[in-house]
């Protein structure tokens, strides 16, 4: 991620002190990514990552992190934070919250294949269940209200144009996420930022396999198909002008599909979920754009991409499905 807080390195050694995870041989700054300060931390006994937490509060942040530990636990490939001295997975460093978690193995793939989509899909579906008896509950915070939020703040920076489209979608998506057919879609934590940058891969017997699923400081409690549709979105498509790939949309379906079913319901709102996913990352973009926070390796992503992506998925006469 951006490097917003600087650490040297007796800072780092001081902090791990407090943890019984080895004593400090490296570190490096993690320059992609606008959220959060991240390091990779190499100690006497193993791989870390160090994140400072620059948005999220010490209030909101054990829902993400005891997340992760429950994941984990029910073995999925998840980054397990570790304990400080006083029982705790999260440490105060410059008056910001931080924890260490377990750094985990791989690459990500720029250019996925079929392969990829379906093991993204069989991940996500079996995250689903594995979290339907995690205890927390937390909103998505960059959900329909925080669009709604950020929207006003945005007018000065984009033409009339693009605000009225912004606005038309952020009116859309409000009727839908007030409909009763919201509350019956299947729920639950989500981690709503399964960009192909946060799943990392290793080769195993010839095949790619996820080596671990990381950055779940977006998560959430939404709607199961929110997550599935940001990921389609991303994974499954032309990334110049968004056009959906059906081969992968088919695979990363189909494998979801097969370890816990879609619903009716789900299939006839696709599109709608779809857009509202597009939407997200759109305003998200914008506004880390033009309302940029100072970071010492801030680089900004494309918002015009997911302009694209919203056009297409509402003006695409079919949608691929399973």
């Amino acid at each position: 991620m951006a490097v917003f807080t600087n650490l040297d390195r007796d800072e780092i050694a001081h902090l791990l002190t407090s943890y019984a995870i080895g004593k400090l041989v490296s570190y490096q700054g993690i320059a992609s990514g606008i959220e959060n300060t991240n390091f990779f931390v190499t100690t006497s006994t193993g791989e870390f990552v160090l994140t400072i937490f620059e948005r999220l509060s010490f209030r909101q942040l054990p829902f993400y992190i005891e997340l992760m530990r429950h994941l984990a636990q029910r073995n999925l490939p998840v980054p397990e934070p570790q304990e400080n001295a006083g029982g705790s997975l999260i440490s105060e460093v410059k008056g910001k919250p931080a924890a260490f978690v377990t750094r985990m193995p791989g690459r990500w793939v720029e250019a996925p294949g079929i392969v990829h989509c379906e093991r993204v899909g069989e991940f996500m579906a079996r995250m689903h269940l594995a979290g339907q008896d995690f205890p927390r509950f937390q909103p998505h915070l960059r959900g329909i209200g925080w669009w709604k939020t950020v929207l006003p703040a945005l007018e000065p920076y984009v033409s009339d144009d693009t605000f009225h489209e912004l606005a038309e979608e952020v009116i859309y998506q409000d009727s839908f996420f007030r409909s009763p057919a919201f509350e019956k879609f299947p729920s639950g934590p989500i981690h709503a930022d399964l960009f192909r940058d946060n799943v990392l891969f290793v080769e195993q017997d010839g095949a790619p396999v996820i080596g671990g699923v990381i950055d779940f400081y977006f998560a959430g409690c939404s709607l199961w198909l929110f997550d599935v549709a940001v990921a389609v979105n991303d994974w499954c498509v032309e990334l110049g002008d968004g056009a959906l790939l059906p081969d992968r949309v088919h695979a990363l379906l189909r494998a979801y599909h097969a370890v816990r079913p879609f619903a009716d319901l789900e299939r006839q709102h696709w599109r709608t979920v779809l857009r509202a996913a597009a939407l997200r990352f759109w305003i998200s973009r914008l506004q880390d754009q033009h309302l940029p926070r100072h970071a010492h390796l801030l680089t900004p992503h494309d918002p015009g991409r997911f302009d694209r992506t919203l056009k297409r998925r509402i003006a695409d006469a079919e949608l691929p499905w399973i």
